[in-house]
């Protein structure tokens, strides 16, 4: 991580010009829980829906621990039944663990069915 910042420092050393190649489609929000630091990054791009590229980099404030996982964005459907309305928020799996990230901002981490951890966060984008 701390090779990736000190690559985006250097290229604020760059003309303006060569700025806009840096712009990619990304699109990152963080989440801030009493316990956590999140930050998730949708990697496809701008203007679709829904999105199988997401990633979830979380470090434990208490332990300093990270993890580093790919999921995907959970929309409620229309009355269809196929077509996505509504955005709900992120999953994202680790073998048996499922971290769930709410629109409201609520952090879940299941252990296969079981939810062993949940907490409110502030979501920024």
């Amino acid at each position: 991580m701390l090779k990736y910042k000190k690559s985006i420092s250097l290229l604020a050393l760059l003309p303006i010009v060569t700025l806009p190649l840096w712009s990619g489609t990304a699109i990152a929000e963080t989440l801030k829980t009493k316990s956590f630091n999140i930050k998730i990054t949708r990697n496809c791009q701008e203007g679709n829906v829904t999105c199988n590229n997401v990633t979830y980099y979380g470090r434990s404030l208490k332990t300093g621990a990270s993890v580093r996982l790919t999921g995907k964005t959970v929309h409620k459907t229309c009355a269809d039944g196929v077509t996505p309305c509504r955005f709900l928020g992120y999953e994202f799996r680790n073998k048996q663990y499922l971290y769930r990230v709410t629109q409201e901002g609520l952090l879940q981490i299941y252990e296969r069915n079981r939810l062993i951890l949940e907490e409110k966060g502030i979501l920024a984008s």
